[in-house]
């Protein structure tokens, strides 16, 4: 095979390679791909939304291959971001019926969900977690290895997607049906705060994972310890009736008031 890349007599890559694999060059070329459909892998990001409920493990096994093909931990398709995205819509337009808001309203509250709580709230906590994790969590800082920002995104969007289905789409089938979770009675905030205390498990554990798959990482365990507070919290609410989802269709009117 011929090479691809004209190695400097020191065995470095060339100026204009090493200009490929930057974090400027990365993020241009996933921009780019968000306005070519066809070039984007559906089928696949599919497969990993499935995954990420039954066995994440294997979603983050793939994000090992493609390190090793090309040379980035970040995924560089958008496909999963638009899926993501898709749902997010279809999902709070449902919270908009459930909660008889009007189209002006149901509308006010899609673009806050999407642009604070999806896009604001995962930049900062992406930021949050690619900071720590470089900086109190690599092996061998002095080494040149480090967590790729675009890579803290992906995990977070990992984890956010079960989180999604769970409280965005699942949820709105208890609000004011089955056993009505948006009341005062004990069943319904019983089963209200049990779905909340699955999907921030499945967040906190698919985080853990995806940063407990990098081998430069050393005491991820420490992002297992919030599993202590989200149980206590747990038996709190339930022991005092606090109900999250009553509170949760409570904020999402008062914003689109």
């Amino acid at each position: 095979m011929l090479p691809t890349t004209s190695p400097h007599s020191n065995g470095d890559p060339s100026p204009r390679d090493a200009a490929r694999h930057t974090a400027g060059a990365k993020r241009y070329k996933y921009l780019r791909r968000l306005l070519y459909f066809r070039q984007m892998d559906f089928e696949f990001a599919i497969w990993q939304m499935l995954y990420l409920f039954t066995s994440p493990q294997r979603v983050y096994r793939n994000f090992h291959y493609r390190k090793q093909t090309k040379d980035q931990w970040a995924r560089d398709d958008p496909a999963f971001l638009v899926l993501l995205s898709i749902w997010l819509c279809v999902s709070t337009i449902g919270f908009g019926l459930v909660l008889d808001m009007g189209v002006m309203e149901t509308v006010k509250l899609l673009l806050w969900v999407v642009f604070v709580d999806c896009i604001g709230v995962g930049l900062l906590i992406s930021t949050v977690m690619w900071f720590i994790s470089n900086k109190y969590l690599l092996k061998h800082p002095s080494r040149n290895f480090d967590v790729e920002w675009g890579y803290a995104f992906d995990v977070h969007l990992n984890a956010f997607y079960p989180l999604l289905v769970i409280l965005h789409f699942l949820q709105l089938f208890f609000i004011n049906h089955l056993v009505v979770i948006n009341s005062e009675w004990f069943l319904g905030y019983f089963v209200g705060n049990t779905l909340w205390l699955v999907a921030i498990g499945y967040y906190l554990y698919i985080t853990f994972l995806g940063y407990n798959a990098l081998p430069f990482l050393t005491n991820t365990v420490v992002l297992l310890y919030p599993f202590a507070l989200l149980g206590l919290l747990y038996i709190l609410s339930i022991s005092l009736g606090w109900n999250f989802t009553q509170g949760l269709c409570w904020f999402y009117k008062y914003r689109v008031k």
